[in-house]
């Protein structure tokens, strides 16, 4: 039977008898299905990533296939006309925008830019580590500051452990791996004296999934020329991970010095999924609905096995496993089900990301069979 026989016949028949015990009925419509087309299950479920697997979009992949006839041009004017784009989107003009290969590229190259020979970064921990990882690499040094017992960040400490030896505090919000964002009444106010003593760098690569539509996006206090970069990326809501398009917010002065260091780029089929996937809000809404779905048929699970969690802004949820994760992700890779790497110093925390409906509904079998 393949996916799209297995779907139909749980949209038709109902849900697995477990999922039923727990009050979980979520399976994608006929509608759905014909619409977005999901692709077959794999043997391996890989919830480990925080990719999104319903994407690309059918229209992003019609985009793709035509850009293969300009595949033989360099990207640089194709860049140029994207970043038009996201310069109207984000409300500042073109001389801000960066595209990157991907957002992890943006952040390497900044931490490399502002951080290189003996230079500081503060972070939390634990939070996404390429641009701290990459910039020890070229001497720089990472002052880490553990998360609070909520697992959010402990804003009086980090802006408490800035000196002049800081060049950067970096911001995960929402954070990865802990699915927390800061509180949105203290949010700017805080980014605001960061960045009147050093460059603040806010990555948003989860900021759409934040459903408070008031919620203040860092872009605001580049609008106002402070030191901040914010990051953004096709690679979650989009559902484009495997492309590697992303980009850089900053003040053109900023954005000028990173530019000269920027590496890898983009490339042309991913710059025209890009700007297709910025058109295509019908698939955009699915993606956020089918995680929120997704979410919830975590939460009911945990819930029921009483397995603590953190509320997710994200497409991912961070919870209390109650075993070394080192041994769970043992186990449960032995059911098929690829789950988070270990995350100092929580080893006995699991980051589970949401895949499709079916997928979930796997590993919710999974996890099941483990802690019954």
């Amino acid at each position: 039977m393949d996916r799209r026989q297995w779907l139909k016949s749980t949209s038709l028949g109902g849900s697995f008898a477990l999922l039923g015990g727990l009050g979980i009925t979520n399976a994608l419509t006929l509608e759905e299905i014909n619409k977005f087309n999901p692709r077959p299950l794999s043997k391996r479920i890989r919830l480990s990533s925080n990719e999104n697997p319903y994407g690309p979009s059918e229209k992003v992949r019609k985009a793709i296939i035509a850009a293969f006839d300009h595949s033989c041009r360099y990207p640089y004017a194709y860049a140029d006309e994207l970043a038009t784009i996201l310069a109207q989107k984000e409300g500042v003009t073109k001389d801000h925008i960066i595209i990157c290969g991907g957002s992890t590229e943006g952040l390497k190259i900044t931490g490399l830019t502002f951080a290189s020979n003996g230079g500081e970064i503060i972070a939390g921990k634990p939070t996404f580590l390429a641009m701290m990882t990459y910039a020890k690499q070229w001497g720089a040094e990472v002052n880490w500051v553990p998360v609070g017992d909520d697992k959010g960040y402990d804003m009086a400490e980090i802006e408490k452990r800035i000196s002049s030896k800081t060049k950067l505090v970096f911001l995960c919000n929402p954070n990865n791996p802990t699915s927390t964002v800061l509180p949105s009444k203290k949010l700017i106010d805080f980014c605001d004296a960061i960045s009147n003593k050093t460059i603040l760098f806010s990555d948003e690569a989860y900021y759409d999934y934040i459903e408070d539509p008031d919620y203040p996006s860092m872009v605001e206090l580049v609008k106002q020329e402070k030191d901040v970069i914010v990051s953004r990326t096709f690679s979650k809501v989009y559902g484009m991970a495997g492309l590697r398009i992303g980009y850089l917010i900053a003040k053109p002065a900023l954005a000028e010095k990173l530019r000269r260091n920027m590496v890898a780029y983009s490339n042309v089929p991913a710059i025209a999924a890009a700007k297709e996937a910025l058109n295509d809000k019908e698939f955009y809404n699915f993606s956020l609905q089918k995680t929120r779905e997704a979410k919830d048929m975590i939460y009911k699970t945990l819930d029921t096995f009483k397995l603590p969690y953190v509320k997710s802004h994200t497409n991912f949820i961070f919870f209390k496993s109650g075993k070394d994760i080192r041994t769970l992700h043992k186990e449960m890779l032995e059911k098929g089900v690829l789950i988070g790497r270990p995350f100092p110093p929580f080893f006995d925390w699991c980051r589970i990301s949401t895949g499709t409906i079916e997928e979930v509904t796997l590993f919710t079998q999974a996890l099941a069979s483990l802690y019954e």
